[in-house]
């Protein structure tokens, strides 16, 4: 039998989950080394408040991301799994093309609610003017430069390897920019630009890399078929919509923090924040880079395997994720006072009190991090969306109640919010998983 190229053949479950991770940690290791030493840079050359007003025009412009455009990653893995092991390279062109068009419908959207954003309430979040109109156009090109569609086609061809060499480009060029921009002179102005530069060529160059994988999925033969996609993938729609909904929140639960900081505590405070929030989020990506690692090996055990391995790449993949959550939080916690010395200087030093719920919250979410892509590939993609509301909710409530505590009060809502997200989702997924091996066991 021929062997098409295009596809590598897939390892056992979990040791192919362990070498995407290798994959993955390698390159997050390499921009976590280059993000210690530019943020370093940017806070010490910004000033806490100037830092603050460029953190709240970063996660402004996360938050916009989030609203206007759509993990189609999570589409094209999901229901580009069959295709791609069929080789049916036309189902699969017209799934990829359809994602596409969504992705750039939503950054033309997103540009428009950036620019009622920033020119209709830029005040509330106490940006200073002149930075109204580099924060519309930082937005813009964020919205751009984030389409998700060639990350799911590398993802669910198993090129983890190639996703690192492209993402490298992020923060190797975001500290070479720094240390030029130190040279010349530091402003928000010019950090922002050396972003959105780097951001808009690593989303080119991911469509570059997609291309030359499957060219003929992607070729322009296959536009148009929305429709058809639409009918051969009955629940896509419903799919894409909850997984819409989920990132929404998700993305809201991570930045909302910074944005309630600024308005409520002002600009510096949010620098103080931001700088806390930084380190924690670190668990954050750890996170997000082993749901990466994970989900694809998901979609293809639920179609191909036992209930019974599936439950034993659950487990391992769970004991992995709550090691691993363990570890980093005791380091967040001894190690964050000197790195916020280290990188911030005596400014950002009370950063360290915030940093503690803040880590701690993070390792609820990395606890949790197989059971969003075990609910997702199982069918049950509606209840990721409920349990990230019900977080949200308690989060809002958390952060209406603990603000007067200052920066700190924020951090400790955000910790009890992921620690209900964590009990939620076991007991979710606990059930889940007895109900399919009783649905398996009479069959």
């Amino acid at each position: 039998m021929e062997t098409d190229p295009t596809i590598r053949p897939r390892r056992n479950g979990f040791a192919n989950i362990l070498k995407n991770v290798a994959w993955l940690m390698g390159g997050k290791g390499f921009g976590a080394v280059c993000s210690i030493a530019y943020l370093a840079i940017l806070s010490r050359s910004l000033g806490l408040k100037d830092f603050g007003h460029f953190s709240l025009i970063f996660a402004t412009a996360l938050a916009l991301v989030a609203l206007a455009s759509f993990q189609t990653w999570q589409t094209v893995v999901k229901f580009g799994a069959e295709p791609l092991r069929d080789k049916d390279w036309g189902r699969f062109g017209r799934l990829i093309w359809t994602c596409g068009g969504i992705d750039v419908g939503g950054a033309i959207v997103g540009c428009l609610i950036a620019a009622t954003v920033f020119y209709g309430f830029g005040q509330m979040l106490e940006l200073n003017p002149r930075y109204i109109d580099t924060a519309f156009w930082f937005a813009c090109a964020l919205l751009w430069s984030r389409m998700t569609t060639p990350n799911g086609i590398v993802r669910v061809l198993d090129r983890f390897d190639l996703a690192i060499y492209v993402e490298a480009i992020v923060p190797a060029g975001r500290l070479i920019a720094s240390f030029v921009i130190v040279l010349v002179g530091s402003t928000v102005e010019r950090f922002l630009f050396a972003w959105a530069f780097f951001d808009l060529l690593v989303g080119f160059l991911y469509w570059v890399v997609a291309w030359r994988l499957v060219p003929q999925a992607m070729n322009v033969r296959n536009f148009g078929f929305a429709r058809e996609t639409l009918r051969s993938n009955p629940d896509l729609p419903k799919f894409f919509a909850i997984t819409y909904f989920s990132s929404t929140l998700d993305a809201l639960y991570k930045q909302g923090p910074l944005l309630a900081v600024g308005y409520f505590l002002g600009t510096s405070a949010a620098g103080l924040y931001r700088l806390a929030d930084q380190l924690a989020q670190g668990i954050g990506k750890l996170s997000g880079l082993l749901a990466r690692a994970i989900f694809p090996e998901f979609a293809v055990a639920r179609t191909t395997h036992s209930i019974e391995h599936f439950r034993k790449l659950v487990r391992q993949t769970t004991v992995m994720a709550a090691g691993g959550g363990a570890v980093v939080t005791l380091l967040a916690v001894f190690l964050g006072e000197p790195l916020l010395l280290l990188i911030g200087g005596e400014d950002y030093v009370r950063g360290a009190a915030i940093l503690i719920p803040l880590a701690i919250g993070a390792s609820f979410e990395l606890a949790s991090v197989t059971y969003e892509p075990l609910l997702y590939s199982t069918g049950h993609a509606i209840y990721p969306l409920l349990i990230r509301a019900l977080a949200v909710g308690v989060l809002t409530v958390g952060i209406l109640l603990l603000v007067p505590l200052g920066p700190i009060g924020v951090g400790i809502a955000v910790a009890i919010g992921l620690a209900v997200l964590w009990i939620v989702m076991s007991i979710t997924v606990r059930l889940v998983m007895t109900a399919l091996a009783r649905k398996e066991a009479t069959q």
